[in-house]
């Protein structure tokens, strides 16, 4: 019999994608009763980890990798094996390598996955023929060129948003108080709008595939394609990453994009 890691989430990054990951986690895991369903420790505590975006673009000054290393040694200490951190903005190099490193101080091994680098995996081993993917994102994982330091290296070619297009519609689709997806926890029609807009933008350039790369952009985009491309969704890959990890053999088969 398999010995399965319990997974482990850090759930506040933000709180609604934190628990779009659990829903996704349960929906890949092939089951027939409540207790084939694998253990999960998710912990919610976004008071403790300052915004990913405003740490990259300087308006705080405290690196968010820190709390989420505090985090995921406490879910460690719960019992969680492997564990995914539901934003993509959180895998810029300057906050993944001090969330590793604060786990490698304290001795802790719990297995943390790198959701950007499990959407290449997933991409170059489903849609080798696909050669431009495009990208929306927060504007610190636009900035950071978190997709293009990974999906490059696989050959893909990676198209965004202009700077306009991506701090006047992209960024607010998600961050604005009043109409962003943060704030409403799903879709608004201006958020939605905004995000459509800046798909058949990437598409005039070329785009067979959109990344949704904020894990806050598949609450109001559910589709699997978006104006005829390939939507790919981080959080259902991250979701399947950990189920692999935790027992492969309860993972849903086939590809799943969105």
């Amino acid at each position: 019999m398999t010995q399965e890691k319990s997974i482990g989430i850090v759930a506040g990054v933000g709180p609604f994608a934190g628990l779009d990951l659990l829903g996704k986690l349960l929906e890949e895991t092939a089951v027939s009763k409540d207790q084939d369903h694998l253990p999960i420790y998710s912990l919610s505590q976004p008071n403790e980890i300052l915004d990913r975006t405003e740490y990259l673009l300087g308006f705080v000054d405290k690196n968010p990798g820190y709390a989420m290393a505090t985090q995921l040694q406490k879910l460690a200490a719960m019992g969680a094996k492997v564990a995914g951190i539901p934003c993509n903005t959180a895998h810029a190099p300057t906050i993944f390598n001090v969330i590793k490193a604060e786990l490698q101080k304290a001795d802790c091994d719990i297995n943390l996955l790198h959701m950007i680098q499990e959407v290449g995996r997933f991409l170059h081993e489903n849609y080798p023929e696909i050669q431009t993917i495009g990208v929306l994102s927060t504007t610190g994982t636009y900035r950071a060129q978190i997709y293009p330091q990974v999906l490059e290296p696989l050959g893909f070619m990676v198209v965004v948003p202009d700077e306009t297009m991506q701090v006047d519609l992209i960024h607010p689709a998600i961050y604005d108080p009043d109409y962003g997806i943060k704030a409403n926890g799903g879709a608004t029609e201006t958020a939605v709008s905004h995000l459509l807009t800046g798909a058949q933008t990437l598409k005039s350039q070329g785009a067979q595939a959109i990344i949704l790369g904020c894990t806050e952009i598949p609450l109001a985009i559910q589709t699997n394609e978006v104006d005829g491309m390939i939507a790919i969704d981080p959080t259902r890959i991250l979701a399947r990453a950990l189920i692999r990890e935790s027992n492969s053999a309860k993972l849903q088969g086939g590809k799943v994009a969105k």
